[in-house]
């Protein structure tokens, strides 16, 4: 509904100001206080209104006890030692959720519910997602001024004459989000999808029917929420749907995109979370279906996230220096800082991308042949004057030689379900590393370009010498995949050896540990909760999924109307049935094999099973559909 008050603003934070509020509109009947855990889950419960304005400085000041054994936070809450606080944060904006199911019958409107991000509290420290944010953004701040102050010539290629010049440092972020939508029930149909997708046949099409109502209302709800959308619009997946008689959208699945303003980096993270569930929401009452996954459907574009990274300073005089920016876009990429920002990322990769692919489904994504990045490279342009629209890279930066407020990176990988509090985080502890680095070096804007710039087999004051950081072609066919990976580094192909990065490469978990914004315990807590998690859905999910498919694979061709060709292919695709899925006296299926190995805690044995299971699951996937096209 028009006109309800969707948002309270931090600088309305004083209970004074809180109660007012609450008794002007007396729709919200609930708080819930929003803490986020490791595993990226915002808590919700509802407390009466009415108790939170009795004890309005309590809960804002003191905050409200919870039981550990309700959030992710593995090893950290323990059953002798589970006592978790939740305390509300006054520094970001608070959100009021409605229940378009249930009317208030004293104002005839929805009933509300005030939203309030909050920090979990344990043993006295934010153990939480947004605490760690917290921690790296504060971090990256406090060390950017203080380098400046170190190292003056930093600033030498930033329109900016002193440190003293400076009022503030402002981390901004921003994400953008992409969906799949359906009616429910609807089955896809892959040959349609991937065909339509090769075309480019939905590819910021018109949207119609139900669909366009839904966008539509969901980017007026945002704009009341003051998160300032930009646009909305169809993406590359997708098949057109139909139109009932009565304007119904029939058979729907679509792809789509909604991308909205820069924030703060704790901001950003608080709207990607409220935005999911009012996309849900608006959809589900329009009878669609949504689904964040980044990969739900095989042979077809996932959903990502590409997360946007910018840094800038606010000077004394009110002006506002973007601190990647050169002083001369004309003649140089970055600045130093933006350098080192860029070569502390990709060097740091492969312990930040645990937080950015931390699920079997996220994975799924990251294959090559879908825009989905897979090496760790960056673009920069091929010339100062045209930017870079490379697409394969892992992250890129992002220039407008007219605007140097707009420099920033964009990292490609995140999918719409990974923790933004945590990716955010992590990037920002790399880009500390390799500031820093820069600094010591006292190297200009064109030594590190040559720098970030090294062929594989180069030695670095800082990158490694058997990687190549900078690429402008498109390198899923300019090299091969054995080439890619001796260039780039391997990527982790299950969440399992993604994890195990966390301990393979401990100087560059160091580098998360800076300041104390990551620990011992969170890091351990973090991929106890993601291998946790991994062997659940392996088990219960990933392999229950795949018996469905099998199951679905039936013979079609009849004696009367079949050809050799016909029973020779489904021979095939029996053998590989039953050999993912059929258990006999003298040999076990695979899925046997990797629950197995899950029972007894075999999990390399399980990860490398996965990926066996994962090559024959597309192979009979693919053997079935030719043979289907063969049957009357």
């Amino acid at each position: 509904m028009m006109g309800l008050l969707r948002v309270i603003k931090k600088e309305d934070h004083n209970s004074a100001k809180i109660v007012q509020i609450l008794n002007t509109n007396k729709q919200i009947k609930f708080v819930s206080l929003m803490g986020v855990d490791l595993g990226g889950n915002a808590t919700d419960e509802k407390i009466p209104v009415e108790l939170f304005k009795k004890d309005i400085d309590d809960f804002l000041y003191r905050g409200i006890q919870t039981d550990g054994s309700s959030v992710e936070l593995h090893e950290i809450a323990t059953l002798n030692n589970a006592k978790v606080n939740l305390l509300p944060d006054l520094d970001v904006n608070w959100y009021i959720d409605y229940n378009t199911e249930l009317t208030d019958y004293e104002t005839n409107l929805p009933v509300g519910t005030l939203k309030i991000p909050s920090f979990l509290i344990h043993n006295d420290k934010k153990v939480c997602s947004r605490g760690i944010l917290q921690r790296a953004t504060n971090n990256l701040e406090n060390t950017l001024i203080d380098l400046l102050k170190k190292y003056p010539n930093l600033l030498n290629n930033i329109d900016i004459n002193s440190v003293d010049d400076i009022e503030k440092i402002n981390i901004t972020s921003a994400t953008e989000l992409e969906f799949w939508v359906s009616t429910p029930e609807d089955k896809a149909d892959l040959d349609k999808l991937y065909v339509s997708q090769s075309l480019k046949e939905q590819y910021w099409k018109k949207t119609q029917g139900t669909i366009r109502s839904a966008l539509e209302r969901t980017l007026i709800i945002l704009q009341e929420l003051g998160v300032e959308p930009e646009m909305g619009h169809k993406e590359v997946g997708g098949i057109a749907s139909s139109i009932s008689i009565d304007g119904k959208t029939n058979h729907a699945m679509e792809q789509l995109e909604i991308d909205w303003k820069y924030s703060s980096a704790i901001q950003t993270a608080d709207n990607e979370i409220v935005i999911r569930d009012i996309v849900e929401e608006v959809f589900k009452s329009f009878g669609l279906d949504v689904t964040f996954k980044a990969k739900p459907l095989n042979r077809v574009a996932g959903s990502g996230e590409h997360t946007h990274i910018g840094i800038s300073a606010k000077l004394k005089d009110g002006t506002v220096k973007n601190l990647f920016s050169p002083k001369c876009m004309n003649s140089d990429f970055m600045s130093e800082i933006g350098y080192g920002a860029l070569m502390g990322i990709l060097k740091n990769y492969e312990v930040l991308n645990p937080f950015v692919t931390d699920s079997n489904d996220a994975l799924n994504r990251l294959v090559p042949g879908f825009e989905a990045p897979v090496c760790i490279v960056t673009s920069l342009g091929k010339t100062y004057e045209v930017p870079s629209r490379n697409r394969s890279v892992l992250i890129g930066l992002i220039r407008d030689i007219d605007n140097p407020l707009a420099t920033r990176f964009e990292l490609r990988a995140p999918n719409p379900l990974s923790n933004t509090y945590l990716v955010l985080a992590s990037i920002y502890q790399a880009a500390v590393d390799g500031i820093k680095a820069v600094a010591v070096s006292n190297l200009d804007s064109k030594e590190l370009e040559k720098e970030i710039s090294k062929e594989a087999g180069e030695t670095s004051f800082y990158l490694e010498k058997d990687r190549k950081y900078r690429d402008e072609e498109n390198v899923f066919e300019y090299y091969t995949q054995d080439e890619r990976e001796k260039l780039f580094g391997k990527s982790p192909a299950t969440v399992y050896e993604n994890m195990l990065n966390l301990d393979k490469y401990i100087e560059k978990v160091e580098v998360l540990k800076d300041n104390d914004v990551f620990t011992d315990d969170i890091i351990n807590s973090f991929k106890v909760g993601a291998i946790e998690r991994w062997m659940m859905e392996l088990k219960n999910r990933v392999i229950q999924d795949n018996m469905d498919i099998i199951r679905g694979c039936k013979k079609m061709h009849t004696i009367d109307e079949m050809d050799a060709l016909d029973e020779v292919v489904y021979n095939d695709i029996d053998n590989i049935k039953h050999e993912l899925m059929k258990d006999t006296l003298i040999r076990k299926s695979l899925f046997s094999q990797i629950i197995e190995a899950l029972d007894n805690n075999e999990l390399e044995l399980a990860s490398q099973l996965q990926l066996v299971m994962k090559a024959k699951m597309e192979l009979l996937q693919r053997e079935y559909i030719q043979y289907k096209k063969n049957i009357f």
